[in-house]
């Protein structure tokens, strides 16, 4: 049966502006008049500076061994919206140019690192329908990194330094002002490699003693001023427990374990840009000649009124100020799973943003087209009422309950499927579907005036029930039963069309409206003195108690997802929901709403 009114979402085109940030913004996406999921899993690839790169790498043999990319989260948060650009990226080459992926944890860190993120990460990695070829952590590295070390003393090129931090950075000047050189710089091979394994058996506390690569003091590059390389932490690491104290830093650590695994090229995003000449230098000092990795930096993904910091998102969750990390408002993989965006929704919109070489700000609309885009083509409909308001049919015969056939999907879906609706003489509708003196082009439901229920009959409204404040509490309305299915056998036509749901067999559930976690596109854009949570939406999430919905969708598992009829998509929370006790979270609106407040 043909369906009635526009399920489709036809966002409006925001005004155009320039993010306060002096970022350029990227271009939106045109919408699609077919509503066919924009890029599927296997399909031809976008091509980008990085594809092409390593196609000539390919072409021409230049490392001698297959493609090899990998994906380096540090296991100290859950992984995020960013990193999907990075995951998509690393495993897409390799899927491509029939090459290999590592997923390598940079786990260096004892102080911030935990199994949970490991497993988190490992998660959703599978989730967005990726699989490593080998699962490796830096910290297998730490015995391979040390000898390293001392191979860097050994060859003068490292050095023990026992400042401390404060003086390290001073003495490392400004991008004006040459650095100065620590008066530890000249110790001899055989004083640093007594220090360097005295460090190494725990016989310094914290920050007493630091190994530093012996570079150049007056370097452009501020990374090349002596960068430190290994730090004492008495801390028990996650997996290795309390067998080390000595941990390598990061720019240490990253590209000699890719080296060590025999990657090609390392994709990192452009804060990495000055560190590549210390991944260049430590790769080549330690001995690794032969075709060694090269780094190659693109634009980190930037998302308006989100964060993508592991650090503020940890700030979110220790503050209260979200459920957690898999709070549908947080732009963490977790979160916008639980949200009941797909994994192909992610993909595509990857693929469709690119990758670039200069920063691009991403209108989170863009985002959210694709995530519509996408649940359009494979959620079914149901009708649910979210503010419900009682409405009787004083000709509709007492105790009679009848079943009417609605389609799950909409025409230009191409899906099939139905389900039966009951309909009673009592109804619950959305209390915004009427208006006692309505404006010119209020087409609802009115004193006097007649509309169609969605799949079912005709009703007029005859009559308006008010508590003692004056509110409406209930409408007395009449049916014609030969409109059944929404079409008159006269001829008369109505203009509006509002859905509902029977009040005697509709369901009882908890609505979670999530909207975006901030109130402006730059959180970070804050008076002085404030910082981001200041710019937190106080309307981020709404909780719906007693909302009504149509009881086809009972027996259904938690995490399916639907479309309520004019209202937006949902999923059933994989958390909170019970049998008997849905709870619904709005993935995302039919329509771009904040486009709407933006144009006024």
């Amino acid at each position: 049966m043909p369906r009635r009114g526009a399920s489709r979402c036809r966002w409006p085109r925001p005004p155009r502006r320039r993010p306060a940030d002096g970022c350029r913004r990227a271009r939106r996406p045109p919408f699609l008049s077919s509503a066919r999921s924009l890029v599927s899993h296997d399909a031809p690839h976008r091509s980008n500076f990085i594809r092409e790169m390593v196609a000539e790498d390919v072409a021409t043999g230049r490392f001698g061994r297959p493609v090899t990319t990998r994906f380096p989260p540090e296991p100290n948060g859950f992984p995020h919206i960013g990193h999907v650009k990075s995951i998509c990226l690393n495993f897409g080459l390799a899927r491509e140019f029939g090459g290999r992926v590592h997923l390598r944890f940079d786990d260096t860190n004892p102080l911030t690192e935990d199994m949970k993120y490991v497993e988190a990460m490992k998660a959703d990695v599978r989730w967005l329908g990726f699989e490593w070829d080998a699962e490796l952590y830096a910290s297998d590295y730490f015995e391979r990194l040390y000898e390293f070390a001392e191979l860097l003393v050994t060859k003068g090129k490292a050095y023990v330094d026992s400042q401390n931090e404060e003086q390290i950075r001073e003495g490392r000047g400004t991008v004006t002002t040459p650095g100065t050189d620590s008066p530890f710089r000249n110790r001899s091979v055989e004083e640093n490699l007594d220090l360097l394994r005295r460090m190494k058996a725990g016989e310094f506390p914290d920050g007493s003693h630091v190994l530093r690569a012996k570079i150049d003091m007056a370097h452009p590059n501020m990374i090349m001023r002596d960068p430190l390389l290994l730090r004492i932490r008495h801390a028990e690491h996650y997996r290795r427990g309390t067998e080390w104290c000595l941990y390598p830093l990061y720019d240490f650590a990253h590209g000699l374990s890719d080296a060590i695994e025999g990657i090609t090229r390392s994709l990192c995003t452009l804060e990495f840009k000055d560190s590549r000449d210390i991944y260049d230098w430590l790769v080549r000092e330690v001995g690794f000649e032969q075709n060694p990795p090269t780094q190659i930096e693109f634009a980190r993904l930037e998302l308006d009124y989100t964060v993508l910091s592991k650090r503020k998102l940890l700030r979110l969750v220790n503050e209260g100020h979200v459920s957690g990390w898999d709070d549908p408002r947080m732009p963490t993989i977790a979160g916008i799973r639980r949200r009941g965006v797909t994994p192909e929704a992610l993909r595509n919109f990857a693929d469709a943003i690119g990758v670039a070489r200069k920063p691009a700000r991403t209108e989170l609309a863009t985002f959210e087209h694709y995530v519509r885009d996408d649940l359009n083509m494979r959620v079914p409909r149901v009708m649910g009422v979210l503010d419900p308001l009682k409405v009787v049919l004083t000709n509709y015969p007492e105790g009679q309950v009848e079943e009417l056939e609605a389609p799950s999907y909409p025409h230009d879906v191409p899906l099939e499927g139905s389900r039966l609706v009951p309909f009673s003489r009592e109804l619950w509708i959305e209390r915004d579907d009427f208006m006692e003196d309505p404006p010119k082009k209020f087409f609802r439901l009115a004193p006097g005036r007649e509309v169609r229920l969605r799949y079912a009959y005709f009703i007029t409204c005859q009559e308006v029930v008010k508590d003692e404040s004056g509110r409406v509490i209930e409408l007395r309305c009449t049916y014609d039963p030969a409109t059944r299915g929404g079409d008159a056998p006269d001829g008369r036509k109505v203009q509006g069309t509002i859905h509902w749901v029977s009040a005697a067999r509709a369901l009882d559930a908890e609505v979670r409206l999530y909207d975006r976690l901030f109130s402006q596109p730059d959180p970070d854009d804050v008076p002085e003195g404030q910082d981001f949570t200041a710019a937190l939406n106080p309307q981020s999430l709404v909780v719906v108690k007693g909302a009504k919905v149509e009881p086809s969708v009972a027996s259904d598992p938690p995490g399916t997802r639907y479309q309520f009829e004019r209202t937006g998509y949902f999923v059933s929370d994989t958390v909170d929901s019970k049998p008997g006790a849905p709870v619904f979270n709005r993935t995302v609106t039919l329509r771009d709403t904040w486009a709407k407040v933006k144009d006024r």
